[in-house]
């Protein structure tokens, strides 16, 4: 059987839902990867998370990120893995910031050898779907097969147990 990692990065607090900002006592991808753990209840899960914390304000949030994005900037990561080669695939999980993912998500990718590995994405948002991520992600892990993204609406996260299912069998 196959050695999967599910790996996401998830805003808490303050969010973007439904044209308005809302608290969230957690954020929707980090949801949507708990829905897929409780269907592969054998995976590893590894949250991604930058070292120095955005700030708690949404607006205040989305202006950090598109300074990171403008400067390509690669945050540290609040902890790392020891290595990812006893993983077959990896279902990396993000919220879509800017039309790609945070910043962070290419640290980690940049971090770690994926070649051979499978990687499977998936990107919670309020409509913009998965941006140009899939692209990004195929470019900095060229010799892994990235599949294709599974986009979940953020305010739909809650009900998502198709794509969670999806998602999971893909990785089976």
């Amino acid at each position: 059987m196959a050695k999967i990692l599910i790996a996401y990065y998830s805003r808490r607090g303050e969010n973007y839902v439904n044209g308005s900002i809302r608290n969230l006592a957690l954020g929707n991808t980090e949801i949507m990867a708990s829905k897929i753990k409780a269907l592969l209840p054998d995976a590893d899960m590894f949250r991604i998370d930058t070292l120095r914390q955005y700030s708690p304000s949404y607006m205040t949030c989305i202006e950090e990120a598109k300074q990171e994005l403008r400067n390509q900037a690669r945050p540290e990561m609040k902890e790392k893995l020891d290595g990812i080669d006893h993983y077959d695939t990896i279902i990396l999980g993000y919220p879509n910031w800017w039309g790609t993912m945070p910043m962070v998500c290419y640290t980690f990718l940049e971090s770690y050898d994926f070649s051979g590995k499978r990687i499977i994405p998936f990107c919670t948002n309020e409509g913009s779907g998965m941006g140009s991520s899939e692209r990004f992600i195929k470019k900095l892990c060229p010799n892994a097969t990235v599949l294709n993204g599974i986009s979940i609406h953020g305010a739909e996260v809650q009900t998502a147990d198709n794509e969670a299912r999806k998602i999971a069998e893909l990785a089976q």
